[in-house]
């Protein structure tokens, strides 16, 4: 795992400032506005956000009041974070450097399809580690079909791992940690894309 992670530091570095510019699709604009939902309902305090890249959903929650933490393996991504005002730091979801049961909220956004399958059980275990007790926790992943490695077609360079699940077993994979409470699936024909991914939206309890 720690290879596809420098991979991805090495990659995400290089692409950081055009990555900046892209702009938020409307469908992930909607699924956010579902978890702003939970989040004002359970009058959340406080966020983590594993994964945050330049920082944009950082900076929408922090707008909405929230005390934000922004992590991510990339050093340019950081930086990008804290140009944005964000509180942030390189940091790994396998060894998050923060106490036990010390956020509201986990926020993570197609960060944790870049971990392998075997791994990826540990990594949840870490996001529930660091969630107070009845914390949620959004993870959003491309998935639809059931594969895991390199993207031959990638233009990013190093090329990137990708780890997907079907639709029908995503669900089973993360109630072996959480209680889900909320689960949507974004059909590949309003996501687009050359991979022909569905999208896999899940508002997950500690």
């Amino acid at each position: 795992m720690k290879r596809i992670e420098n991979n991805l530091i090495e990659s995400y570095n290089k692409m950081a400032e055009e990555r900046d510019k892209l702009h938020i699709s409307e469908w992930k604009k909607r699924e956010r506005d579902v978890f702003k939902r939970f989040i004002l309902e359970k009058e959340s305090k406080n966020l983590l956000e594993v994964g945050a890249g330049t920082g944009q959903d950082s900076l929408y929650f922090q707008q909405l009041g929230l005390e934000v933490t922004s992590v991510d393996l990339s050093p340019e991504m950081v930086k990008l974070c804290i140009a944005k005002g964000l509180h942030a730091k390189e940091m790994s979801v396998f060894d998050l450097e923060f106490p036990d049961d010390i956020f509201d909220v986990v926020w993570s956004l197609n960060c944790l399809l870049h971990i392998t399958k075997e791994d990826l059980p540990r990594a949840l275990h870490e996001i529930k580690r660091v969630l107070k007790p009845d914390g949620i926790f959004y993870m959003g992943v491309y998935g639809g079909k059931d594969s895991q490695g390199i993207w031959e077609k990638d233009t990013y360079n190093p090329k990137r791992f990708f780890s997907f699940y079907p639709d029908e077993k995503i669900r089973d994979v993360v109630e072996k940690v959480f209680k889900v409470e909320y689960i949507n699936i974004i059909p590949k024909n309003i996501i687009g894309g050359e991979r022909e991914l569905s999208f896999q939206s899940m508002i997950l309890k500690k």
